[in-house]
């Protein structure tokens, strides 16, 4: 089916180009308007009557004509037109944070630059600032978001990828049922962002180079480590593929050792005086006889990450990491109050449903305009819901937060008066993220330091993949938080997963709770927490440090004990 957020995408982008090609602003503005509306619409227009376009503001005749040809023809012919006439490359511009429509006219048509390739070259070379409304700011801004987005290319989510990489993995030892097949590398270290999927594997190489190849996979032979033989694949879908063929018997010593980043690996190495991939080595039988081997507890291979760890497993055995099953409760959450797309009750069913505590339910506050965030008269009305739900449901309950901005001086949305009717308060950054590492610092210390700061909120910004986020000094924000009784945010989006996993080490150290928060915006925004609990696997998170595994009345004696403690 064609969805909204597809016929969205159609509209906004005929709008971006017709910008691009100088073609009438009144019309370029109406495609734009449309996209919004049709993205904010409640139903799919698939299910709607023709006749029912028209009505819906922002929309009108003209546009629910075109909404008609998209349903009809899987695309917008006026699209497909401004498309077939702008070079690839300066569509691609568009992906270029900073760069809108006129300036990527100005690109194109003063300048002659057609790629992004080109562009980066251009500001290499200070090009940019012979133009109008390119100064040297911009031209930094335009080169460094160009490097990121090249770094990028070819690298995946860890959730986006996912469902293909078990697909894979299921229709492989499917086809090869007597041989051994096992993920390796960063797929099986659960990285976040993923730039290839690695197997290793007893099959012949010359039968999965058949299999492959008869999927449509291009092959690259890849050269060969010692007592490994290697080969690349790249699938339709643009994805890479590693498969690791290991010398006869030495399936688990391969396995072990592509299971393990760099900076782990050189110190097993140094603590074992052994290379797995030495033709000599010992043929083991699983991975547990390699660490029974070295008389070092066995360490899970999202956890095959830092120096730390092996020198941590010489000296105690390492904990069980937190699992999906130990959530309790979802903290950080939006409604319709703000801009979720539930009600709230239905934001609590749904956690009760999955066998969940509690509900922490933090909409936007009021500098989130973009976001529908609540005013104070709203908050009131809101707690009022908070309370006649809270009846309906127990033992369940919902407890009352707000999502709440650090404004550019550092002090959060609202007063201590207000402030003060929350059970707990999430503060975090939203708005003018380009700041020095000195004015990040004093956004974020200032807002520690409010006594009504519970939880601090996806601490640099960042979007992976999309933006690298406001630079901090993580062990200083840290400290911080230790000082005031801040917990930390592990936001679980897979977008986000922020704060980053190989800080939260130093958190526990400092004593400072983690609080793996999926920031749902819908009902089904609750599974991302599961991507949360995978990266904090990483840094060996246990449950009796995360906010969010503590039961209902844990949690209810923690926020009061906080409270006490810093009289409010």
């Amino acid at each position: 089916m064609l969805d909204n957020y597809y016929i969205a995408d159609q509209f906004s982008l005929l709008s971006k180009l017709m910008d691009i090609h100088g073609e009438n602003s009144f019309k370029t503005r109406s495609y734009s308007s449309a996209a919004f509306a049709i993205e904010k619409l409640p139903g799919q227009l698939a299910d709607m009557d023709p006749e029912k376009f028209v009505s819906i503001k922002g929309i009108g005749d003209a546009i629910g004509k075109k909404i008609t040809q998209i349903l009809e023809k899987g695309e917008l012919p006026l699209l497909r037109e401004f498309i077939e006439k702008t070079p690839a490359g300066v569509i691609e511009m568009l992906q270029i944070k900073g760069l809108g429509p006129k300036k990527i006219a100005t690109i194109w048509k003063e300048m002659g630059i057609e790629s992004i390739g080109e562009l980066l070259y251009a500001c290499q070379e200070n090009r940019l600032l012979l133009y109008k409304g390119f100064g040297e700011k911009t031209q930094t801004n335009v080169r460094e978001t160009i490097e990121f987005y090249l770094r990028a290319q070819g690298s995946h989510l860890y959730a986006d990828v996912e469902a293909f990489a078990l697909i894979v993995d299921k229709a492989l030892k499917e086809s090869f049922p007597d041989e051994q097949f096992s993920f390796t590398g960063e797929f099986r270290r659960q990285l976040p962002v993923i730039d290839r999927l690695e197997w290793v594997t007893t099959a012949p190489e010359e039968a999965i180079k058949t299999y492959f190849a008869a999927q449509g996979y291009k092959h690259e032979q890849a050269p060969s480590a010692q007592n490994v033989a290697i080969h690349f694949f790249r699938s339709p879908e643009g994805v890479l593929i590693n498969i690791y063929f290991p010398g006869p018997g030495h399936f688990y010593s391969t396995l072990f050792h592509y299971s393990c980043s760099d900076e782990f690996r050189t110190t097993w190495q140094a603590v074992t005086d052994k290379n797995y991939l030495d033709p000599g080595i010992k043929k083991y039988k699983s991975e547990e006889d390699i660490f029974e081997e070295a008389g070092l507890p066995f360490i899970p291979s999202p956890a095959r990450e830092l120096e730390t760890t092996v020198t941590r497993a010489k000296h105690n055995p390492l904990p069980v990491p937190i699992q999906s099953e130990d959530i309790r409760a979802i903290i950080h959450s939006h409604s319709k109050w703000s801009d979720g797309s539930n009600s709230l009750e239905e934001m609590a069913r749904a956690c009760m449903a999955k066998g969940l505590e509690y509900l922490v339910i933090s909409d936007h506050s009021k500098s989130a305009f973009y976001a529908n965030g609540l005013t104070e008269e709203r908050i009131k009305q809101q707690h009022l819901e908070i309370d006649e739900l809270n009846k309906k449901l127990a033992p369940f309950y919902i407890f009352k937060s707000i999502e709440c901005d650090i404004l550019n001086d550092g002090n959060l949305d609202y007063t201590d008066n207000i402030l003060s009717t929350f059970d707990l308060v999430i503060a975090s950054v939203h708005s003018n993220l380009k700041m020095t590492e000195d004015k990040a610092m004093m956004r974020l210390l200032r807002a520690i330091e409010n006594p009504y700061t519970t939880i601090l909120g996806h601490m640099t910004g960042r979007l992976l993949l999309s933006r690298p986020g406001y630079p901090v000094n993580h062990k200083t924000i840290i400290d911080a938080c230790a000082a005031s009784q801040v917990a930390i945010e592990l936001n679980a989006h897979p977008r986000r997963l922020d704060m980053d996993w190989r800080w939260i080490g130093y958190a526990l150290e400092k004593g400072v709770l983690i609080s793996i928060d999926p920031d749902a915006h819908a009902t089904e925004g609750y599974e991302d927490t599961r991507y949360g609990v995978l990266a904090a696997q990483k840094a060996i998170l246990t449950p009796d440090r995360n906010l969010s595994s503590f039961n209902l009345q844990q949690f209810r004696d923690y926020l009061a004990a906080r409270k006490k403690s810093k009289g409010i």
